[in-house]
């Protein structure tokens, strides 16, 4: 069962309005991640997966439905702009076995909170002139430094250079159950099998606004994009109530392979906007995250596709 929190519901609308705000409310945008490529494929688990989770999404082969996309909700941000996040969400298994994961490429989000999150996003409302108050921002970061955690993390990196060539990051820790009934927690990562591509600040400039979803296509065409989906296991003492910090030693910690996803077709993005990848959809054997904000993402997404419709 999935905790409560005060207001969860009222904040979490709040939080659909303010995230259409900040990008200046275009119409029948997705509140978050507007930009994207709607894409299917095929899932195939490894001999390891029944060891982290009796999940039939993930000990099964299945079909996948996908969706690459880059940050925001204005669905024309520019792919150049590496500060803006990419996500990359999938579906696995079949009907009343269904898990809906969403990832990122940085391991952590903004908000510990709800109340953190809409104050974060209402800071950055444009005003009069359509421009942000650079000083409110400031004072707000100033206050809470932990929002600034992820867009650090970003601009630390170099500008990701294909969708297929990308790390994302589920940021919440999941209680996944094996075939055994033990219960852990771990957090997803999605890595490139052919390892991350990224661009130099010059490469970049000769980039269009729009050249991932090109670069998609040509390595679909090609045969060349798979994902190994990665269970980074829990310790004990881990933090599994704050999506803003990582786990202790993070990169070095041990992982399990629990599938490999193959994208072979570019999909109408009719489709997916239908799926929605509510992340709160998961299949027996994952369970729902603790934290706030994740407790927020069902409604957030619902309010969201209704308003698209």
């Amino acid at each position: 069962m999935m905790p409560q929190f005060p207001n969860s519901a009222a904040a979490a609308a709040s939080i659909v309005e303010a995230l259409k705000a900040v990008a200046g409310s275009p119409p029948k945008a997705r509140a978050s991640f507007a930009k994207g490529r709607c894409v299917r494929g095929t899932y195939a688990p490894s001999d390891q997966a029944s060891e982290i989770t009796k999940s039939r999404s993930f000990t099964k082969p299945s079909r996948v439905l996908a969706r690459f996309a880059v940050g925001g909700a204005h669905p024309k941000v520019a792919d150049t702009d590496k500060l803006v996040l990419r996500g990359f969400a999938f579906r696995l298994g079949s009907d009343g076995q269904r898990s809906e994961i969403f990832a990122q490429n940085a391991p952590v989000h903004y908000a510990r909170t709800l109340d953190q999150m809409l104050a974060f996003l209402k800071a950055r409302i444009p005003g009069q002139g359509g421009k942000i108050d650079a000083a409110r921002v400031k004072a707000f970061s100033a206050a809470n430094p932990e929002t600034l955690f992820q867009a650090n993390y970003l601009a630390a990196r170099p500008l990701p250079g294909s969708f297929a060539g990308t790390t994302y990051w589920g940021v919440h820790a999941f209680p996944a159950t094996n075939s055994r009934g033990e219960t852990r927690f771990i957090k997803f990562k999605v890595e490139p099998v052919g390892g991350e591509v990224t661009l130099t600040e010059e490469e970049a400039r000769g980039k269009s606004a729009d050249f991932l979803s090109d670069d998609l296509n040509q390595r679909i065409a090609a045969r060349d994009v798979r994902f190994s989906v990665m269970a980074l296991l829990g310790r004990s003492g881990d933090p599994v109530m704050d999506a803003t910090v990582r786990w202790p030693d993070e990169d070095e910690r041990e992982a399990v392979r629990l599938g490999t996803i193959v994208i072979t077709a570019v999909e109408a993005n009719e489709t997916c906007d239908e799926a929605n990848f509510n992340p709160a959809n998961l299949a027996e054997g994952i369970g729902h995250p603790l934290d706030e904000i994740f407790v927020a993402r069902r409604a957030v997404y619902a309010i969201s596709q209704k308003m698209r419709e």
